[in-house]
């Protein structure tokens, strides 16, 4: 709770200013003073921690919030700036750990390593920033590192010096560098990215590819684990024990994108710390032995923060039927064209037969009962899209994420926290509430309650990183344009 007899000095300075220099001004209709601080009123707020205050009042100071609570119970200067937001709801901007961005030509709907440039990565902050997301963590992403020959690949370092800015109307970049796997059993998909990763064949190779690895500093070191139905080779429980014994020497979590439950159990006795979809999936169930594997670890306090990715929008994306209605919904038609959300959802969805998506529903069903008994046992669900690819729509992804959340069991409240709170702390960014300390990075939605339905959170109204408003309309205006040239006669 904040009173005029305990303002800070700061306040009371920039206050006193104020009324000394007489000097407002308009903008969007609302009084604006000179303090430098401004307090949004009115609205319904979901803080991010599973809490929601109704008619909040929150003060932003210097691009973080600084004041939060009930509008009645929160006083701030005279002259302060004032943005009534009565009959919208406020949650904090989601974080997303599981990103493949840089890659995609967005207008032209192509995929290459020479787009990966500093110019479209951070086309991609925009998009992400312009949906509600304030950071996100990129994987697999193009950057020099050693062949395992002796010599460099030589592909530059975008993500690693993105990641040292603050770029306006762009979300947060933050990256877990290039990845490993068995030659060829890495990132699919489009070719592009096939060959990224470091391939590791040997326990020498391993442990030298961490070696090399760690000094990018990266999030996490991310490992693939997944023979492709049979089609491939993949990491042994010997190469990957070793990769991450090697990358906790340097104190540097691991990631794993894996598939069976074998391999689970023996990458959860490793001591891997994220997984990058749910752990066991694909027809496989959990059993009493992984159960007991994660509650065994948080009782021993070894590596107890275990986190997941579920990765679930598209298997649920799949179980709508022929036509969704958000294939209609405006603010996919603000960042995608007609003819791209055709070609990569809607005649898809049209080709599927009943029998495809009752399939489709059952495999969703098993994955996500996987991830809620490991979520029961302890593991943290984050959020985390998979986006980049083609048909992973960047920003859009991680709203069809929280609804994904939602059908497999969480409350639309939990959905929420594990976006938001739960994700900037893995990620360790200073965003994901609304509380005083962080980073001003928050939504504005339209009235229907996102706790009542959570595709209300696609109702977007405004969006605020570090206490600015982002151009929403000027960024749509650029990208439709962009489409336009580009479109097919």
């Amino acid at each position: 709770m904040y009173r005029a007899n305990k303002m800070s000095s700061g306040l009371l300075l920039t206050a006193y200013l104020l009324l000394v220099a007489g000097n407002f001004s308009q903008v969007n209709g609302q009084t604006l003073g000179t303090t430098g601080v401004t307090v949004f009123e009115g609205a319904r707020l979901i803080t991010g921690d599973g809490n929601t205050v109704e008619d909040s009042a929150f003060v932003v100071e210097n691009n973080r919030f600084t004041i939060v609570g009930r509008r009645s119970d929160v006083l701030v200067p005279a002259g302060t700036a004032r943005v009534q937001l009565t009959g919208k709801t406020v949650m904090p901007a989601m974080i997303d750990l599981h990103g493949h961005i840089g890659y995609q030509n967005v207008a032209q709907g192509t995929m290459s390593k020479a787009t990966y440039t500093r110019e479209n990565l951070i086309d991609h902050l925009q998009r992400l920033a312009y949906h509600g997301v304030s950071a996100i963590v990129g994987i697999g992403d193009l950057v020099s590192r050693s062949d395992m020959q002796g010599g460099r690949t030589n592909w530059g370092d975008v993500p690693l010096r993105v990641r040292e800015e603050i770029i306006p109307n762009a979300a947060l970049f933050k990256t877990a560098g290039a990845g490993m796997a068995w030659p060829g059993a890495g990132a699919q998909g489009h070719p592009s990215r096939a060959d990224v990763m470091y391939p590791v064949t040997t326990l020498e190779e391993a442990r030298a590819a961490v070696q090399d690895y760690v000094r990018m500093k990266p999030e996490f070191i991310k490992i693939w684990v997944d023979d492709r139905d049979g089609r491939v080779k993949t990491l042994t429980p010997p190469l990957y024990r070793a990769i991450i014994e090697e990358a906790h020497k340097h104190n540097v979590p691991v990631g794993v994108h894996n598939v069976k439950l074998a391999d689970a159990k023996e990458l959860m006795r490793a001591g891997a710390e994220g997984w990058l979809h749910v752990p066991v999936r694909q027809g496989e169930a959990v059993d009493d032995e992984i159960l007991s594997l994660v509650k065994e670890r948080i009782a021993k306090n070894d590596r107890p923060r275990m986190w997941v990715t579920p990765g679930l929008q598209t298997a649920w994306m799949n179980t709508q039927g022929q036509r969704p209605a958000w294939l209609d919904d405006p603010l996919l038609r603000e960042t995608y064209s007609p003819q791209h959300i055709l070609e990569y959802w809607g005649d898809p969805l049209m080709k599927m037969t009943p029998d495809a998506v009752a399939r489709a529903r059952k495999n969703l069903a098993l994955d996500g009962s996987n991830m809620m008994k490991l979520r029961a046992a302890g593991m943290r669900v984050v959020m985390g899209t998979d986006t980049g690819q083609t048909r992973f729509f960047i920003g859009y992804f991680n709203h069809m994420a929280l609804e994904s959340f939602v059908a497999i069991g969480m409350t639309p409240a939990e959905a929420i926290v594990a976006a938001t709170r739960d994700s900037a702390e893995i990620a360790k960014v200073n965003s994901g509430m609304v509380a005083a300390g962080r980073s001003a990075d928050f939504i504005v939605l339209d009235a229907n309650n996102p706790l009542e339905n959570i595709s209300n959170t696609r109702r977007i109204n405004k969006v605020y990183l570090r206490g600015q408003e982002i151009p929403r309309n000027v960024m749509t205006g650029k990208w439709q344009s962009e489409f336009r040239r580009t479109e097919s006669p």
